[in-house]
């Protein structure tokens, strides 16, 4: 057997009950359309939040990619000076054995 409810019918209630029963009904839709509005404002609020997401999301890759440029620049500074000391580390020994050079031309 299913299980029901019994509703009681307006007509067979007092005239105090229906009066409570239509307070009740109007608590009800007033009730009804305040968490309607909620709901309103909490789904405006909810599409407010994700299009701040996806604008963080483009600024976060946005960061991430000049951070990946950045370190590409930085590697590429790096070996330049590397090689660039290289070459001076060349110039220097090839100055200090002229240098040697002269000395012992001197004595």
């Amino acid at each position: 057997m299913a299980p029901s409810i019994a509703v009681a019918s307006t007509a067979q209630t007092k005239p105090g009950h229906r009066l409570k029963a239509a307070e009740a009904e109007v608590e009800l839709r007033r009730r009804n359309e305040e968490l309607e509005m909620e709901l309103k404002r909490s789904t405006e609020r909810e599409e407010r939040m994700r299009e701040e997401l996806v604008r963080a999301w483009k600024r976060v890759t946005v960061a991430e990619e000049a951070e990946e440029l950045l370190c590409r620049q930085l590697g590429e500074l790096e070996a330049e000076a590397v090689e660039q000391a290289r070459e001076y580390r060349t110039q220097i020994l090839e100055l200090m054995r002229q240098l040697s050079y002269a000395k012992q031309l001197l004595q």
